[in-house]
């Protein structure tokens, strides 16, 4: 499930050329503040991976709304048995 919510998000990413040591930088449409740079486009894809994982993990963790990514979307039960 997580994994296939990142890979949704590395595919909707967006990425750019920026006057800075890391040139490469990308973000996510519709998850703010997701963002990453990197010297090679493969090291910005592999930062913004790690992005997306640690605010996704946050956001589970406060209980804060995770936004679907077109077909891909996290179900959290409501409580979880022990």
């Amino acid at each position: 499930m997580l994994t296939e919510y990142i890979q949704a998000a590395l595919d909707r990413a967006e990425y750019e050329m920026i006057d800075d040591t890391d040139p490469f930088y990308g973000e996510v449409a519709g998850l703010d503040g997701v963002w990453a740079s990197g010297k090679t486009l493969e090291q910005c894809r592999k930062e913004l991976a790690e992005a997306v994982e640690d605010w996704l993990l946050f956001s589970l963790a406060k209980g804060l709304p995770i936004p679907p990514l077109g077909e891909t979307e996290i179900r959290v039960p409501e409580r979880v048995a022990a």
